[in-house]
């Protein structure tokens, strides 16, 4: 099982205390994950780059790209590292197996169905936020765990970009990841959360080494959600209805000399 997949899945649970003589508290286990995604020049001093991250992502193509998540996979294991599979292919996810990757990103149209099996690896799939929406709902029924919204501004989130984000994340069961500037603010931050995101991923670059940090701590002072979103604590009360019997004219007589 990907370690960055059971996070993912684990930052939507939610517990309840049980009922008493005060009103029941919903208790939120529930937290942003935070993914710091790197280019593709070297970078030293990997540690302190992601440091404050729940995940690391690459981009991955070819041989070198797989050697570079093998190194990044090995000096940092406390975190899980994941790739960005910008070519696909059986030899491209072999080595990502290989190199120890937890979990894969990957476009639908590029990616071939006969993969070799990766239990092990995390599979998320990128989608275009304009996608046609009659898609999106089979995605639950597919072998992925998780989905990654693409494409956002990098001026920042607008309000329309929310409101697809929303629309997308309420039409799936599986956690949202979606892209943001390193200095997004504790609003938007929120009002993603707050929409059905579930991590965000962050570009990091060693020129601005601190904004990761400081992103971790706007982060960890966000009020969780009141509700579950998604519909993964949905009750289902099947509707009752009564039989309605026929009014014989015996009854009919008895109403009219009343």
């Amino acid at each position: 099982m990907s370690k960055f997949i059971d996070k993912l899945r684990q930052s939507s649970q939610m517990a309840v205390r049980p009922m008493g003589f005060k009103a029941a508290h919903t208790i939120s286990k529930s937290r942003l994950l935070l993914v710091a995604r790197l280019g593709q020049s070297k970078i030293d001093a990997l540690d302190e780059l992601v440091a404050g991250a729940d995940a690391g992502l690459l981009p991955v193509t070819g041989t070198y790209g797989a050697t570079r998540l093998k190194e990044a996979v090995k000096s940092m294991s406390p975190i899980p590292f994941g790739a960005w599979l910008e070519a696909t292919g059986r030899r491209e996810v072999k080595q990502l197996d290989r190199a120890g990757a937890d979990f894969m990103i990957f476009a639908a149209e590029k990616m071939p169905l006969s993969l070799p099996d990766t239990e092990e690896m995390g599979r998320i799939l990128a989608i275009e936020p304009l996608d046609k929406e009659w898609l999106i709902p089979a995605i639950n029924d597919l072998p992925l765990d998780a989905v990654f919204i693409e494409s956002q501004s990098k001026s920042g989130l607008t309000w329309h970009q929310l409101m697809i984000i929303k629309r997308i994340a309420g039409l799936l069961t599986k956690p949202v990841l979606v892209p943001v500037n390193a200095v997004i603010s504790q609003k938007e931050l929120q009002l993603l959360w707050e929409a059905g995101v579930a991590g965000v991923v962050a570009d990091v670059t060693p020129e601005k080494r601190g904004e990761l940090k400081k992103l971790r701590q706007i982060i960890d002072s966000l009020t969780p959600p009141s509700k579950v979103r998604r519909g993964k604590a949905r009750a289902l009360v099947p509707a009752v209805l009564a039989e309605l019997s026929p009014v014989t004219g015996e009854e009919e007589e008895e109403e009219e000399s009343l």
